[in-house]
């Protein structure tokens, strides 16, 4: 797919659409005047050859990035907002004057909701396009595939999901929450605030459901003293659950405690509420469903489940209403923004302002200066780099109500420093 040529038409269609066919994310026109941030007096942009000094795709006037995500598939549902928000946040940095005096410039791949096809597309963009950084991924299968492909070839992602941890990277900035700030967080909110004893576990059957389930199995019976009364898995774009619907129904656990995924989150929300399963009396608390999943569920047919994430589009701060604003103008007012939405818009913003303390776009520069980086304006309300290229943040809790939209019922009072590599769940 091309580059920045997709700016003559209006988004106008909601993501229920991308499960009746949409092959290809809409067009997007270019924005007249961009008052999110204000313009500053631009210094003179330094010599190209002082800051690019690897070969990247860097030119007196404009610097090219990759954006990689699936806007086709069973996860287009997930990763379309993704793509929309780094568009967002590209546009009002060049509307700033760009990146060390260059306009952004970015090259779009689809990765098709099919792993082999992420390597493949991050290879083509490292090594064809020479991209200075790709805003990509969002399944953990997905980064696990791209990520050997960006150590190889010295690149830099920008990856936007909450994930299982485990994993650290020069070659990644890793914008989403790990394991201790979403599961572990979530797991004691809900065994407080609803005395909960007995949880279901339910994934997609890939590594990120896997390994958090794993960690979430280990929190519940060794720190919270409760029991797991069932586990199970089913493939990426699995649409039949009424047997597993059942089991549930027969062990009524205290919790039902998802990890479902993409497309099928459409059929597993439904079929529950076609089971007679009251989401307002079952406590469900899902890791994995944003406002970017609900708008193909249906509100209704979710109304009254849990969230564990960072960011929820209901947040009542300045940053966040102004980014909500912009967003809607952008993509049209019907749009909706969910966590991982939030996360990769994160991803432009952390590394512009990285470029300019490193002073260069070159890997190994950006990589030794990520480290401290804050992003005062982060619609969440505050961002930093750890040393470990994971961010502080806070956790949160939302219940999710029949607009799509979610109350926000608990909060961290402070930023959670993220720990990848937990003692006592690896």
């Amino acid at each position: 797919m091309s580059s920045n040529d997709d700016n003559s038409m209006k988004f106008s269609s909601t993501r229920r659409k991308l499960l009746m066919g949409m092959a290809a994310l809409p067009a997007v026109p270019a924005l007249s005047s961009m008052n999110f941030f204000s313009t500053p007096a631009m210094a003179q942009a330094p010599a190209t050859a002082a800051i690019n000094t690897t070969g990247l795709a860097v030119t007196d006037t404009e610097v090219t990035v990759g954006i990689l995500h699936s806007v086709t598939g069973t996860m287009a549902i997930s990763e379309t907002g993704s793509v929309q928000a780094e568009k967002l946040a590209i546009e009002q940095i060049n509307a700033m004057g760009g990146v060390l005096g260059r306009k952004i410039k970015y090259v779009q791949e689809d990765g098709a909701s099919d792993w082999p096809t992420f390597a493949e597309k991050a290879k083509k963009l490292l090594v064809q396009d020479k991209v200075a950084a790709i805003m990509g991924c969002w399944t953990s299968a997905s980064r696990k595939a791209v990520l050997p492909v960006v150590e190889q070839y010295n690149g830099m992602l920008y990856y936007p999901t909450f994930y299982e941890g485990l994993e650290q990277s020069k070659n990644v900035i890793y914008t989403g929450q790990e394991a201790t700030q979403q599961i572990l967080a979530g797991l004691d909110w809900v065994a407080k605030e609803k005395k909960a004893k007995s949880f279901y576990l339910i994934g997609s059957d890939y590594i990120w459901p896997r390994t958090s389930m794993k960690i979430a199995r280990k929190h519940i019976e060794g720190h919270l003293g409760g029991k797991v009364s069932g586990e199970e898995y089913f493939p990426l774009g699995h649409t039949q659950f009424n047997s597993v619907i059942n089991k549930i129904k027969l062990t009524k656990p205290d919790v039902i405690y998802a990890a479902v995924v993409g497309g099928s989150n459409v059929a597993f929300y439904k079929q529950l509420k076609a089971a007679g399963i009251d989401l307002s009396k079952q406590t469900m608390l899902t890791i994995s469903v944003t406002e970017d999943e609900i708008d193909g569920i249906g509100g209704e047919n979710i109304a009254g489940a849990y969230a564990c994430m960072k960011y929820f589009q209901s947040l009542d701060n300045p940053n966040n209403k102004e980014f909500v604003a912009a967003f809607k103008k952008m993509w049209g007012e019907k749009t909706v923004i969910g966590d991982v939405t939030q996360a990769a818009y994160l991803g432009p913003w952390l590394w512009k302002m990285t470029v300019e303390k490193a002073g260069s776009f070159d890997v190994d520069k950006i990589a030794a200066a990520s480290a401290g980086i804050e992003f005062t304006k982060a619609p969440e309300g505050y961002v930093k780099i750890h040393e470990n290229h994971h961010l502080w943040s806070k956790a949160r809790v939302g219940q999710a109500q029949l607009d799509g939209q979610f109350k926000v019922v608990f909060e961290t009072p402070e930023l959670i420093q993220p720990d990848p590599f937990p003692k006592g769940y690896q």
